[in-house]
């Protein structure tokens, strides 16, 4: 995010919500897209959505052209799962008004990581660092922000208040990094869980199709109570305190040092590192104006070998990499679009792989992927000066 000081604290209220990283599995599922390639542009899209001819493109400070590769490349390999497997998010999106069908939006993607490789073994500079061959090779739609739909969050919330005509908001979520025990402490009375033991042979589908499954009878409110533990519901996974639970609620990833059963003194040698990463929800919705120990939603989680993506479910999920991941309305916009982020005379170019349970129905902004934290403290010093608007431009490959 981005930063004067009224923002630092303004962005647990407003954009946390954004950062259930990966979380779209639920909430998507049913939204229905009215786009095909000849449907006509609507005076909003008009508004909303610009094919430019001379595009503005500034210095190009993608930070990682091989990390944005392998986050287009998994975002290939998860659209190549097609249509029915998922789909209201393997879709065009708002690109097929503009001839962006779902084959030319992989075939962007796929661009990308072939002028990666070819660089990486000729040794030269990065062709994707060349403003000017972005301009050549890439049809350039601008995205102005839906400041209409922006206002009805617009309540106590600056950021949306002041949002410009011109400039999408752009958030932030991270990776959170936490302490834990494999065994349950004073300090870390709280378990990150796998899905419940009744659910365990599931599918998704299965298991949405049967209400009176664990996972949709309890609240978080429920589940901090211990009651998964006293019945033996579901298996604790690692030990976190309260704030460390609640953040990794809302960032949807972490990294959890876990310090091993016998262990006391705290040496390095006696604590091992896993990444757990969300896996499926009790199916109630995000609520944008609750504080977050509010929020009624909680989540199951699955370890994981990296940091993970959109993905309907735990078994298909995109890895992704810090600064080169935006999350946002995949409904709307469609899995995998190419977004170039501009402020200031600088462009960094990321893939949308990721998304949150605040992006429904939001096309006026997107949540980047910052990097590893502790706590907020941490992610706000490290982005005290990073701007809260971005110029946003979705490239297709001409």
């Amino acid at each position: 995010m981005k930063f004067s000081a009224l923002f630092l604290f303004t962005i647990n209220v407003l954009v946390a919500w954004s950062t259930y990283a990966s979380t779209a599995t639920v909430s998507h599922q049913n939204i229905k897209l009215n786009l095909n390639p000849g449907a006509a542009v609507t005076s909003s899209a008009k508004r909303i959505y610009q094919l430019e001819k001379s595009p503005a493109i500034g210095k190009m400070v993608t930070p990682s052209t091989a990390e944005l590769c392998s986050v287009a490349k998994g975002t290939v390999d998860y659209l190549a799962l097609g249509k029915d497997y998922d789909p209201g998010i393997i879709t065009a999106g708002m690109t097929a008004q503009f001839g962006g069908d779902l084959e030319r939006v992989k075939r962007t993607l796929n661009f990308i990581c072939q002028i990666e490789q070819e660089d990486k073994l000729t040794g030269a500079p990065s062709r994707l660092m060349d403003a000017e061959f972005i301009a050549q090779h890439f049809d350039v739609i601008r995205w102005m922000p839906d400041k209409k739909q922006a206002q009805g969050f617009a309540k106590n919330k600056p950021l949306l208040k002041n949002m410009p005509d011109d400039k999408i908001l752009l958030t932030k979520y991270y990776i959170k990094l936490a302490k834990g025990t494999a065994k349950q402490t004073p300090e870390t009375p709280y378990a990150l869980y796998a899905i419940p033991n009744d659910e365990q042979d599931l599918t998704l589908e299965q298991a949405n199709a049967e209400p009176s499954l664990t996972r949709h009878q309890l609240t978080k409110q429920d589940v901090i109570t211990g009651i998964l533990d006293q019945d033996k519901l579901a298996e604790p996974m690692v030990w976190l305190s309260r704030y460390d639970l609640e953040d990794s609620l809302m960032q949807g990833t972490v990294k959890v040092d876990i310090t091993n059963d016998e262990s006391t003194s705290g040496d390095s040698s006696e604590i091992t590192s896993q990444f757990f990463n969300v896996h499926r929800n009790n199916g109630i919705g995000y609520q944008r104006n609750l504080k977050k120990e509010e929020q009624g939603r909680y989540w199951y989680f699955k370890k994981t070998n990296s940091v993970m993506g959109y993905g309907k479910d735990a078994n298909y999920k995109i890895p992704v990499y810090p600064l080169v991941t935006v999350a946002g309305d995949l409904a709307h916009l469609g899995l995998g679009k190419l977004i170039m982020l501009t402020h200031n005379g600088e462009s960094r170019l990321t893939v949308l792989a990721d998304t949150g349970g605040a992006f429904e129905n939001n096309q006026y902004q997107l949540d980047y992927l910052g990097g590893y934290f502790k706590n907020w403290d941490d992610y706000i010093n490290t982005y005290r000066t990073f701007p809260d608007y971005f110029e946003a431009r979705i490239l297709l490959l001409k």
